[in-house]
């Protein structure tokens, strides 16, 4: 155990700087990945649950492409595929777009529940005090369907952060890639491996007690 804890030490040591880089790396996908699954999510989630025409259907086909397909597809395909038609991104975009566009797909379903979970009563209520269909959205059914959508959508937003590992499938230095890329030039696994536990561990708990704490915030107030 004392030769784990030194030789830990050690590797962190030699390798801080590179870490500290991967780290703001995986720091950066994840919060244009969360920022934009969460407008995707909103703005979707309202187009299904209100079904709006030809976008609602559309939603449909993209929720079900995203959701049946393995994401590792899905960034090959943004990767490798996309240049056969000339559309080429750098590392970084292809990083945060990929697990955006995965994280927006299942956000729009929480969202499309949470707003469906809105009671007409609701709606009613604001309609007879003159909002129109814009106003009701913004002033009732966001903030009611936003706050019953939050505990799913913590599973989404905590799967994005874990998803940018993947991202050493297509070289982009994450914390990931730059740790495996570190262990096998100093054949320190063991270490590498357990960093990458330790950090993931610290930055899920993490997200997930701030959005938990912001979830006990908003929560809609219990009926007496």
């Amino acid at each position: 155990m004392v030769a784990l804890t030194y030789d830990l030490w050690g590797f962190v040591s030699a390798n801080w700087e590179e870490l500290l880089e991967a780290l703001l790396n995986t720091l950066k996908v994840s919060a244009f990945a969360i920022a934009g699954s969460l407008a995707i999510g909103v703005v979707l989630g309202a187009a299904r649950a209100h079904r709006i025409p030809v976008i609602s259907q559309l939603t449909a086909v993209y929720v079900e492409v995203i959701r049946n397909t393995p994401i590792l597809v899905q960034i090959f395909m943004i990767f490798y595929g996309l240049p056969q038609f000339g559309i080429v991104f750098d590392p970084f975009t292809v990083a945060w777009l990929s697990v955006m566009i995965w994280g927006g797909a299942f956000n729009s379903e929480n969202f499309r529940a949470g707003f469906g979970a809105v009671s007409h009563r609701h709606r009613e209520a604001a309609l007879a005090l003159g909002f129109g269909r814009l106003q009701t959205f913004f002033n009732v059914t966001l903030p009611i369907g936003g706050r019953i959508a939050l505990p799913s959508s913590i599973n989404t937003y905590i799967s994005v952060v874990k998803n940018t590992s993947l991202m050493y499938v297509i070289g982009y230095g994450e914390l990931t890639t730059t740790a495996l890329n570190i262990s096998n030039l100093s054949l320190e696994t063991t270490e590498a491996l357990t960093v990458l536990a330790v950090v993931y561990l610290t930055l899920v708990w993490t997200l997930s007690s701030l959005i938990r704490l912001l979830e006990s915030h908003l929560a809609l107030p219990e009926r007496g």
